[in-house]
């Protein structure tokens, strides 16, 4: 399985200095072409609405959607928790967070992974220490399945540290919803994603 793109854009509106759909659409700008939308706390038919909005913007583009949770609200594409049941049938694109190897271990039908934090976050509090590049390392020899690293990427460095490690690519929330220039940032990060990896010797 190959992922959409080398970079994926994790949705928080609580975050996001603009409304989302004006900072997804200045990230599809900035060469965006896959966007997790995250947002479980708003009701269904609210969600359901934002889905097909961000779902507009990233079709023009030939870009997906994946969407958190089991429904995937109209698209063919999910995003699973690491507790979450077995993925459900008939899905173009299935992932799943996962944090250590005892998680990795539990995938079937999956498609890629999230692993994370590879670097301080706040929203990742509680699940332990960072893994840095070298404990990153260590899980994408252990996945079955490609890795996306996630957690605390906000720079063009971290970047080619990931996937120096072995990463296919990096999923990024905070850097982009809170820049005041998501086109740029997600154009610097971009960058760094599809340039070819260097093995990194030392942990960052």
């Amino acid at each position: 399985m190959v992922t959409p793109a080398p970079l994926l854009v994790l949705t928080d509106r609580h975050q996001a200095r603009r409304p989302l759909p004006a900072v997804i659409a200045a990230a599809v700008a900035g060469g965006a072409r896959w966007v997790l939308l995250r947002e479980r706390d708003l009701p269904v038919a609210a969600r359901a609405r934002l889905a097909a909005e961000l779902r507009e913007l990233l079709a023009g583009v030939g870009g997906t959607l994946s969407v958190a949770g089991a429904d995937p609200l109209g698209g063919a594409a999910v995003h699973l928790p690491a507790a979450a049941a077995a993925p459900p049938p008939g899905l173009a694109l299935v992932g799943r967070s996962c944090h250590d190897r005892t998680e990795l271990a539990g995938i079937t039908g999956e498609d890629y992974v999230t692993v994370s934090p590879v670097w301080p976050t706040a929203s990742k509090p509680g699940y332990g220490p960072p893994l840095r590049p070298r404990g990153l390392r260590d899980l994408v020899r252990f996945s079955p399945v490609p890795v996306l690293a996630l957690g605390g990427v906000e720079s063009a460095f971290q970047v080619r540290a990931a996937r120096g490690a072995g990463a296919v690519g990096v999923a990024v929330l905070g850097a982009v919803m809170r820049a005041p220039d998501p086109a740029a940032v997600v154009a610097d990060l971009l960058a760094a994603a599809t340039a070819p990896p260097q093995p990194q010797e030392e942990p960052v």
